[in-house]
This record gives C-alpha cells, sequence and structure tokens, in this order.
C-alpha cells in the first residue's frame, strides 16, 4: 500500500507565498519521478512542475520563474516552492509519484489533494 501524503496548501494574498509538501510512504523499491498538478474549477488536470530521480525539471509555462520544484530522496517527498502568486494560480493542487512498489511494478500513484486559493 502506498500513500502520498500532501500539506501546505491555503488561502493567500496575491504576490504572496505557499510551500506544499508531499511524502510518499509504503512499500516503495524506487521512485521515478515526482510532480505536482493542478485542478481548477471547470479546468482539465494539467501538469504544474515535475522532478526526474536524477534531478531533472519541468514546468509549465505559466509558472516558470515563480515555482520551485525540489525533492528529498531519502525522505521520499517532493516540494513545490510558490512565490508571486497569482489569482489564476487557485486550483487544487495534486501530487503524483511514478514509483515501484516492492514484488508489484511500476505505477502512478495520487494524492488526496490540497486547496490553493490566491485571493486578488
Amino acid at each position: 500500500q502506498v500513500q502520498l501524503v500532501e500539506s501546505g496548501g491555503g488561502l493567500v494574498q496575491a504576490g504572496g507565498s505557499l510551500r506544499l509538501s508531499c511524502a510518499a510512504s509504503g512499500s516503495i523499491s524506487s521512485i521515478n519521478a515526482m510532480g505536482w498538478y493542478r485542478q481548477a474549477p471547470g479546468k482539465q488536470r494539467e501538469l504544474v512542475a515535475h522532478i526526474r530521480s536524477g534531478g531533472s525539471t519541468v514546468y509549465a509555462d505559466s509558472v516558470k520563474g515563480r515555482f520551485t520544484i525540489s525533492r528529498d530522496n531519502a525522505k521520499n517527498t517532493v516540494y513545490l516552492q510558490m512565490n508571486s502568486l497569482k489569482p489564476e494560480d487557485t486550483a487544487v493542487y495534486y501530487c503524483e509519484a511514478d514509483l515501484t512498489v516492492a514484488g508489484t511494478g511500476g505505477d502512478d500513484y495520487w494524492g488526496q489533494g490540497t486547496q490553493v486559493t490566491v485571493s486578488s
């Protein structure tokens, strides 16, 4: 059984900052990549940022220069530092992990989501 537990969401004014965390736990053999996605009301879920085990990163154009993804491999944890937040960043943010479970194989796992609301 694998769990992804997110924390750090909340309400912030435009221009402010938040830091999201996501910790993976369970019978994990290895984590290939972890990422953050978001879904605003009435919109499709979209990639925000993604980081592979070697450290390479991918960002959505809309967050480049404002958000930074990082991970602590020893803690199976990924972080998303969000600066200069805008009202259009308001969404439910989901953590995702591409990982291998001992004795089972690789698959994608998702967290329960954490709400980020940016007021204007």
